[in-house]
């Protein structure tokens, strides 16, 4: 795949101190390793919170959106605004989404936009990052983890992971919705839907060769602190993809099952954001 940069990479030396926390947020292009622009925001954490439970100024939180999403979306912000109360917030659009450049892969090559963000995060002076994803975001985390582990992942490395609502496995056509999403990937009628109607511009090739699958990384994850989160009415991703993920991820991993949710950003309730949130920061680092 060929993809050509486009548009100027800024960095920020800007460091998430007391004065940090009152500052609006920052936005930018990262330049990925194969070269691809990704457009970033930086939340610093929120500026009105508990005075007894302050959010925690060394962590920072990296939001993988699912497909079709991107910074701007309005369920991407309000997971944003929910983890700040927690940390600062990292956001970006996936290759092929909104702003950024180049193709989406669908949960291929957007592994390298994580590690991207990744090392902003720590960039900006956080020395604590967890990356949190969902849907296809979420099984880009759990790939990410298994390839930038602890001892080789350098700056891109993650110290804690939240994958919700992600699939165990790939090519996963038996729901409705799964059916129609592999009709936008694969047809060109389907890539032109996607391109005009969500804003998200779609390779058209098949992977080669077929990447780590969620499931197969999940193994590698550890010792890096791993949560699966999914509801029990997801109507994409039936409930034995969790439980497959748990599975691999034996002892390490916690899962939790979530009654009444369906799928990703949008089913994600109030109350299950700050759980996530308050996972994170306990275990992170």
């Amino acid at each position: 795949m060929s993809i050509t940069p486009a548009g100027h990479v800024a960095r920020s030396a800007v460091r998430p101190d007391a004065e940090t926390i009152r500052r609006t947020p920052m936005r930018t292009f990262l330049t990925t390793d194969d070269g691809v622009t990704i457009d970033a925001v930086y939340d610093p954490p929120a500026a009105v919170y508990d005075v007894s439970a302050p959010p925690a100024v060394d962590l920072a939180f990296v939001m993988a959106h699912g497909f079709t999403g991107d910074v701007d979306k309005p369920h991407v912000r309000r997971v944003v605004e929910a983890f700040a109360r927690y940390g600062a917030v990292v956001s970006f659009s996936f290759r092929g989404h909104g702003a950024s450049g180049g193709r989406s892969t669908v949960g291929d090559k957007e592994v390298l936009d994580l590690a991207a963000a990744v090392r902003w995060a720590r960039e900006l002076g956080h020395t604590r990052v967890a990356t949190v994803g969902f849907s296809m975001g979420g099984s880009v985390v759990l790939r990410h983890a298994a390839l930038y582990g602890q001892q080789a992942g350098g700056d891109a490395r993650t110290d804690a992971v939240v994958s919700v609502s992600a699939p165990a496995r790939w090519y996963y056509r038996g729901t409705a919705p799964m059916r129609k999403l592999h009709w936008m990937v694969t047809r060109p009628e389907g890539r032109l839907v996607g391109r005009y109607g969500f804003r998200t511009r779609i390779v058209n090739r098949d992977w080669d060769p077929v990447p780590l699958s969620p499931v197969e990384a999940v193994p590698a994850i550890a010792p890096t602190p791993l949560l699966i989160v999914h509801g029990d009415q997801d109507g994409y991703f039936p409930v034995d993809h969790p439980r497959m993920l748990a599975a691999a991820a034996g002892d390490h991993g916690e899962l939790w099952i979530e009654g009444g949710m369906g799928h990703a950003e949008h089913a994600a309730s109030d109350d299950l954001l700050a759980r996530i949130g308050e996972w994170t920061a306990r275990r992170a680092g």
